[in-house]
């Protein structure tokens, strides 16, 4: 895709089963993600594709892998962002984030997420503990990345209401059940949350909650356009989820897919949901 326009990948992940377990990877549907993926299986792809920078994703939440990427980003040129776990609900929350920030390449810590999605509350964000957490991520410069399912949107809603000053970034447009084709309530619940400043959305991860074998574009548009208008290009950006994606699709598929999804918008917007919102929210380098 040489000459093509500039793109941030902002959402991937890697992993080194010899270092550590990814223990949510079970089942046959998930098993061929049962190997190391790493930024060397990524780079060919990513640079083939037009992506000039990466935004690293944590996958498992222990406090370990956080310096590793820092690391990781640290020997990289290709990834200019890092979004990392903490525990939100530790008391020295604080501290731990200016202790990150310390490491090699913690400068390119921007945010940090949970596996919110696997709490069995619903109102998980909404703990007097997490908040405590989440402001004090809003007050070490960082923002935050949601990985929720569709009803757990409500308290989030509620938690970006309670914290104006920190910025929440929706990953995976909040899982919309694609396969179904139901767009309500989670399209309700993702106007709601993107009526509030202070949130942003990620035009990642459709390609696998739609048909694995059998989507098309077509399937994910009336999803992708339900953030575009809700959101807006300037609070809209793309990452691909790889390796996940490959359930589903190859990184260029993911890629040709989010080209045609902003088709219609102009130029400027493109750009925006492409690489400079990811740049501007997450103040890469």
């Amino acid at each position: 895709m040489t000459g093509g326009p500039r793109i941030v990948d902002a959402h991937h992940h890697v992993w080194d089963l010899s270092v550590r377990d990814q223990e949510w990877i079970t089942g046959e549907e998930l098993a061929p993600l049962r190997r190391d993926f790493s930024l060397a299986d990524l780079e060919p792809e990513a640079r083939a594709n037009g992506v000039s920078a990466t935004v690293l994703v944590q996958t498992v939440t222990v406090p370990e892998e956080t310096p590793e990427f820092l690391a990781l980003a640290d020997g990289s040129d290709l990834v200019a962002g890092v979004v990392g776990w903490s525990d939100l609900t530790a008391p020295g929350i604080a501290d731990t984030l200016a202790a990150l920030r310390e490491l090699p390449g913690g400068d390119r810590l921007v945010s940090l997420r949970h596996q919110v999605q696997g709490e069995p509350d619903p109102e998980w964000l909404l703990r007097a503990d997490v908040l405590r957490g989440l402001a004090a991520v809003a007050g070490a410069g960082l923002v935050y990345d949601l990985v929720v399912q569709p009803h757990q949107l409500p308290a989030t809603v509620r938690a970006a209401e309670l914290l104006p000053g920190l910025t929440f970034v929706l990953d995976h447009a909040g899982k919309p059940p694609i396969a179904t084709g139901a767009l309500r309530p989670w399209a309700d619940e993702v106007r709601a949350l993107a009526a509030l400043p202070n949130t942003v959305c990620k035009l990642s991860g459709l390609v696998t909650e739609a048909d694995r074998h059998h989507w098309t574009a077509e399937d994910l548009r009336p999803f992708a356009d339900t953030v575009i208008d809700a959101f807006g290009p300037a609070r809209l950006m793309f990452g691909s989820d790889w390796p996940v994606c490959r359930l589903a699709a190859t990184y260029t598929e993911v890629v040709e897919a989010a080209h045609t999804l902003v088709s219609g918008l102009a130029p400027g917007e493109r750009a925006a949901v492409l690489a400079t919102t990811a740049e501007r929210v997450y103040g890469l380098r």
